[in-house]
């Protein structure tokens, strides 16, 4: 059964940092992109990173370009985001997928398997 599973979501202080995971169970890892989502209420879901299969390249949204770090751990089938310097408006639902597309990594239609989300709140 192919399975996602986010982790290390919680509450933290603006400014704080948190580390989300991303385990895989049922496939390997290694020859996806993955990529992380989230989602405010009421808006959309919103690409945050993705990181490549094959060379390890990574991309970022303008929004947490400098702040947010993704990698990859291929031997424990894991995928991380490390945030730094969290502020109030990156307060959402935390999800990782798989992805599909060519070019596109920003566009939720472009993957496949989602996991079931982490909750991350930034408040003082």
């Amino acid at each position: 059964q192919v399975q996602l599973v986010e982790s290390g979501g919680g509450l933290v202080q603006p400014g704080g940092s948190l580390r989300l995971s991303c385990a895989a169970s049922g496939f390997t890892l290694d020859y996806y992109a993955i990529g992380w989502f989230r989602q405010a209420p009421g808006k959309e879901r919103e690409g945050v990173s993705c990181i490549s299969s094959s060379d390890g390249s990574t991309y970022y949204a303008d929004s947490v370009k400098g702040r947010f770090t993704i990698s990859r751990d291929n031997a424990k089938n894991t995928v991380y985001l490390q945030m730094n310097s969290l502020k109030p408006e990156d307060t959402a639902v935390y999800y990782c997928a798989t992805y599909s597309g060519e070019d596109s990594w920003h566009l939720p239609g472009e993957y496949d398997y989602w996991g079931q989300g982490t909750q991350v709140t930034v408040s003082s």
